[in-house]
């Protein structure tokens, strides 16, 4: 997996995930943040989570454009700074009125368009490196492995969160509890008029956590102050991420700098590159065009994560963690698992006896910290929603050596899926994950009815997120790895940036979308039917893809 690899490849992978931790640390209380700051709604946060992941992901396509013709180093250099600035800015504690939401916009709009110009062009580079023949046969495993240190970065996000959400919080002697912030607008905005069972409600959670019940319009404003505050401590754990990113990316610049080359500076320095007729560049845009179609429905399915999923973790899951699931929520115990899982793969690979004997101690050791870990563990751990999307990169990290090791195997023996099959695959197994969400929702109350009496009268194990989020998993590894290998393998030179940055504008329209199903959350519509309005989606994009499969395999042969 790792061997032959250039030194490049883990310069920018590394440098991608010092940026990638800042930005899901970020994502990971974003949701909860507009709604614990503003108040808005289910219906209103979302809509700004989709505009905001929409601008993100799309924002690479004029930063594409700029690279093909300014450069990609210079690119990714600036979208840097700007992320930088608008870290800064969402980092800063405000009022809830309109000043603090302005200036709330103007980061959102920093980070999407610096994001644009570093995202898309620091992976074209990536593909650059294996333009060389020496690494051409490299390329899908080169890709996996800049993916994996993306969700590198993305698993320690939630747990970072959660740890400043929590210290500051405690810094004034109080606990989280996601289910107040929505209670205490509504006590701010209705006071003595709020339904007398939702008042009780209120009531009941504003004590477990210490609170005056006395005086609930101070208590409300406090606790929603310090709060936002805390959050806004977590968004300043960004800005001091890039600055390591930033530092990567200069001091492992000399082995990628080769890479940092666009068609037109080929030529005018009259260096040989690929050279495609008309027909043949008009028959990779289009290949490239229909897989870009059916992504969209991949991302608006799958960063349901940041969205319905959170409030589902939140409104519906137990907040409280027994047996051998408590251990899950312990980023030391998620990092020991990948260590182990690594060390199996390692026994399984290594060629001598000594990398055979380092491994079994290594898988040995793993098991004997994990079990004593799990004496010392309490028997009930207090979780927030924020932390199951520390399962998703987690599961990325740990699956993508097994992942590799499968499709070297069909490589070898002449039987390795094309990459828009993968697509396919990868869109009927999300349809699956969705399907456990399904069947774990049923008999509970709709989002609708939940805000009315304020809190859930059943809660379900986190077993059914955490195994949602690990078939997902599955889902995105033949997905968008493959496909940003697929982009950067057939897209035409004069186009590099500009294709990849299609692929991310093909993303940002599924993200946009993620804000329909916010829409169904807050309908009225029943959870389980939210949750199948996505399954539908999904098997009917995998049915397109296989539909046009050979037209895109003919076109990239």
């Amino acid at each position: 997996m790792f061997k032959g690899q250039p030194k490049g490849l883990y310069a920018l992978a590394l440098a991608n995930t010092g940026e990638r931790f800042g930005y899901y640390t970020m994502l990971a209380i974003f949701t909860l943040f507009l709604q614990a700051k503003f108040g808005y709604t289910e219906a209103v946060t979302t809509q700004i989570y989709g505009i905001f992941l929409a601008a993100v992901y799309f924002m690479p396509f004029f930063g594409g454009i700029l690279a093909d013709k300014f450069g990609f180093g210079k690119m990714v250099t600036l979208g840097i700074f700007v992320m930088f600035g608008g870290y800064a800015l969402l980092s800063i504690p405000t009022d809830a009125g309109l000043g603090g939401q302005v200036l709330m916009f103007a980061a959102l709009a920093l980070i999407a368009c610096g994001t644009g110009l570093f995202k898309g062009n620091l992976q074209v580079m990536v593909g650059n490196l294996y333009d060389d023949p020496q690494y051409a046969a490299k390329r899908d495993n080169a890709f996996s492995i800049f993916y994996m240190a993306i969700n590198i970065g993305a698993m320690f996000a939630p747990s970072m969160a959660k740890w400043i959400t929590n210290y500051f919080l405690a810094q004034d002697g109080l606990i989280y509890n996601g289910s107040i912030p929505a209670l205490a607008h509504s006590y701010l905005e209705l006071g003595a008029e709020m339904p007398a069972k939702t008042l009780a409600t209120y009531q009941e959670l504003v004590s477990s956590v210490g609170g005056n019940l006395a005086d609930l319009t101070t208590f409300s404003e406090h606790y929603i102050e310090k709060l936002s505050s805390a959050y806004n401590m977590g968004f300043g754990v960004a800005c001091i991420s890039l600055v390591f990113s930033y530092l990567i990316y200069i001091f492992g610049r000399k082995t990628f700098k080769h890479a940092d080359v666009t068609a037109s500076q080929q030529a005018a320095s009259g260096v040989a590159h690929e050279e495609l007729t008309p027909a043949q560049t008009k028959s990779r845009i289009t290949a490239l065009m229909l897989v870009f179609a059916v992504v969209i429905f991949f991302w608006m399915a799958f960063h349901q994560n940041g969205s319905t999923m959170t409030f589902f973790a939140r409104d519906y899951t137990t907040s409280s963690a027994e047996g051998v699931t408590r251990m899950g929520f312990d980023i030391f115990n998620l990092l020991l698992v990948i260590v182990g899982v690594y060390s199996l793969v390692g026994l399984f690979q290594a060629e001598k006896a000594r990398g055979k004997a380092i491994c079994t101690a290594l898988i040995a050791a793993v098991a004997g910290i994990l079990y004593y870990r799990y004496t010392l563990t309490p028997e009930v751990v207090e979780i927030l929603p924020q932390e199951f999307q520390q399962f998703n990169p987690f599961y990325v990290v740990a699956l993508t050596p097994i992942s590799v090791a499968i499709f070297t195997a069909l490589a070898n023996k002449g039987k390795e899926p094309s990459a828009p099959r993968k697509i396919g695959l990868g869109m009927i197994i999300a349809a699956g994950g969705f399907l456990i969400l399904t069947l774990g929702s049923m008999g509970l109350i709709s989002p609708a009815e939940l805000k009315e009496v304020g809190t859930s009268n059943m809660f379900v194990s986190q077993n059914w997120l955490m195994s949602t989020y690990l078939v997902l998993t599955f889902a995105e590894l033949l997905l968008s790895p493959m496909g940003i290998s697929f982009v950067s393998k057939v897209a035409p030179p004069k186009y590099k940036g500009m294709m990849m940055g299609c692929w991310f504008a093909a993303t940002a329209i599924g993200n946009y979308a993620t804000s329909l199903i916010g829409y169904l959350w807050a309908s009225g519509m029943a959870l389980w039917m939210v949750w199948s309005v996505l399954i539908v989606l999904c098997l009917l994009s995998a049915a397109f893809i296989f539909s046009i499969m050979k037209k895109l395999e003919n076109a990239t042969a």
